[in-house]
């Protein structure tokens, strides 16, 4: 028999209506889920993606040949850990993400979990739609000879995903970018020529 499945929580308009919760906030809601390819002897692997809703940023994007539901719990607790704990976690209703025991850890950390309709991928819309740039800008132009190919080769790209490739509903900004240290503006500002022949730097301010 099928493992019976936590019970979900929905919103509803005054009028009946059944809408999905938005991200409002950094930290709000992240989605995670998990995607699959093939190294070039056919086998396959698995990467769990994790980003947050609202900043867009991708948290993970950890690559192994299988996932159990403790991988995922050890992931979510680093992150929780180095970033801080969401209030709400949105995935599909597969195994790894209904088990028993990563739904009574998320409680026990005061997660919500926010499991979509099967079938109805629209609501997972956030992660569904950075998997496809996933695909169609590494994916499908990298062929992977080794996992450990696969995992420096992902890697670059989420954090250039994250630091550099510009985001349309971000007003073209990356999520995360890079953060540049005061100094090295002072060195790339033009130097104009003092009294005395000598470059003076400009004054902060």
């Amino acid at each position: 028999m099928p493992q019976k499945q936590p019970k979900r929580r929905r919103l509803w308009r005054n009028h009946g209506s059944c809408i999905r919760l938005r991200p409002m906030h950094k930290d709000h809601v992240w989605s995670y889920d998990v995607v699959a390819d093939r190294t070039s002897d056919d086998r396959a692997f698995r990467m769990l993606t994790i980003i947050d809703e609202q900043t867009r940023e991708c948290l993970a994007t950890d690559v192994a040949r299988t996932f159990k539901s403790e991988d995922i719990l050890e992931r979510l607790n680093d992150l929780f850990v180095c970033r801080g704990v969401p209030e709400y976690i949105r995935s599909d209703n597969g195994p790894k993400f209904t088990a028993h025991n990563v739904c009574k850890w998320l409680g026990r950390v005061e997660v919500q979990t926010l499991f979509i309709e099967s079938g109805s991928l629209w609501e997972n819309g956030y992660i569904e739609s950075f998997n496809g740039n996933l695909c169609d800008e590494l994916f499908d132009r990298e062929l992977f000879d080794i996992l450990l190919e696969a995992k420096i080769l992902i890697e670059r790209w989420r954090t250039h995903c994250n630091s550099a490739r510009p985001h349309s509903s971000l007003g073209y900004r990356p999520p995360a970018p890079e953060a540049i240290h005061p100094r090295s503006l002072v060195l790339a500002t033009p130097q104009r020529a003092n009294g005395d022949g000598l470059d003076a730097a400009p004054a902060l301010t």
